[in-house]
């Protein structure tokens, strides 16, 4: 029996809830791309997130429009075009994300795995 995941947007931990929704495995990609590239159609959107579903990404994208970060525009077309953006509470976040985008970007410029280098490093050092 599949258990019901509780809504991340009701959690009495304000900051929790909004993290248990944002740390979801693809969540992130999904707003990334949105906020990078602007509104988008399902099957571009796809092709922007390597790797994932058409599953998870539409149950994604269900959940994100339920919290409000994303907006679902249906046009009654044949066949029906679905077009999918941020909303502006999303914009109050892309702060972070450009702030997370300078981090990735002084990282990589001293190798991501560097870190992890340098605290096997020290942990090698203090076995020694």
């Amino acid at each position: 029996m599949a258990t019901k995941r509780s809504d991340p947007t009701q959690s009495p931990c304000k900051i929790g809830g909004m993290l248990e929704l944002l740390t979801r495995p693809w969540t992130m990609h999904i707003l990334w791309a949105l906020s990078h590239n602007g509104p988008m159609r399902f099957g571009v959107l796809k092709g922007q997130i390597a790797g994932i579903s058409a599953r998870v990404l539409t149950e994604r994208l269900r959940t994100l429009e339920g919290a409000g970060f994303v907006f679902r525009h249906y046009e009654q077309t044949i066949p029906p075009a679905v077009t999918y953006g941020i909303t502006e509470r999303m914009r109050d976040l892309e702060k972070v994300f450009v702030q997370l985008e300078g981090l990735a970007r002084k990282w990589q410029g001293e190798g991501l795995s560097g870190a992890g280098n340098r605290a096997t490093s020290a942990r090698t050092s203090a076995n020694a």
